[in-house]
């Protein structure tokens, strides 16, 4: 991992799904402990609190799922989040740490992790969802509206596509983006492979992912953290109490002044909570 002020990841990992770019901060003997990011983002947004956790003794590894962010990006690509749990568990079996990892995901990242340990057996030491995508139904007007028209989107002139996809990203912070944060968010889907990438993952969403693994929620049988943005306009604070009454014995952590974005809009109050999750 670079040492700038921008986020690059310097490894590969030829998934089933396309190139995977991923990284690891950290001693190579601690507790290691994955993030996932979800949609329409990158690791990018985990930036400073897999560096926190790894200054704080932990070995950190963050990855961009195929069809995001530094990964590959190619018409025809299977970016489901079908294709992503089953990514998922390849990257595990590749970097086959020396002990069950903590996972902690956001977003689609905690459909992907859920579907990975439930459908595929992927082990995880403990798990913590941060304003994941687990409950029908989901999705905002403005994601199904592109989902069903998709085709339609993809050829908006590029100043327009642009112009929409940075108002959409900046929709998921509660605070409201700094203008590098929102160029960074919104970079990977600009040009001509971003922008087909964009509304192709939106077209491939679909709710039966969640549907497979919903009535599933009770088995899991891990220490579950699940933690909300209080203010997430994406997926409400009312979704996450929810979630958390599914699953035994999950605590529940609501985290004021954030919305979806809860890494960008309280990075501090996140990473203290991540901390003593995988400190208990």
């Amino acid at each position: 991992m670079t040492s700038t002020g921008h986020w690059h990841l310097t490894r590969t990992f030829p998934s089933s799904a396309g190139e995977v770019r991923w990284d690891r901060l950290g001693d190579s003997g601690a507790p290691p402990v994955v993030l996932l990011h979800g949609t329409p983002f990158s690791s990018y947004v985990w930036r400073a609190v897999a560096r926190t956790l790894a200054a704080r003794g932990h070995q950190v590894y963050v990855w961009d799922m195929p069809g995001y962010g530094q990964s590959e990006k190619r018409e025809g690509q299977d970016v489901s989040l079908g294709a992503q749990g089953t990514v998922f568990a390849e990257l595990l079996a590749h970097w086959a740490p020396r002990t069950p990892p903590a996972v902690v995901a956001h977003d689609f990242g905690g459909t992907t992790a859920l579907r990975a340990h439930l459908l595929h057996g992927a082990r995880y030491h403990r798990l913590a969802l941060v304003d994941p995508v687990a409950l029908a139904p989901w999705g905002t007007s403005f994601f199904r509206l592109v989902g069903q028209h998709a085709e339609v989107f993809e050829q908006l002139p590029p100043h327009l596509h642009a112009a929409l996809v940075r108002e959409y990203i900046g929709t998921a912070s509660a605070r409201g983006l700094h203008p590098a944060v929102a160029e960074e968010l919104a970079a990977p889907w600009l040009g001509p492979a971003g922008q087909g990438a964009f509304y192709r993952q939106i077209a491939q969403s679909d709710q039966r992912w969640t549907d497979e693994i919903e009535g599933r929620y009770g088995e899991l049988d891990l220490p579950v953290l699940v933690c909300w943005g209080e203010d997430d306009t994406w997926i409400p604070l009312e979704r996450g109490r929810a979630l958390t009454a599914r699953i035994p014995g999950a605590a529940f952590i609501p985290i004021p002044g954030a919305g979806h974005l809860v890494q960008e809009d309280a990075p501090a109050e996140l990473t203290g909570a991540l901390l003593e999750f995988l400190a208990s």
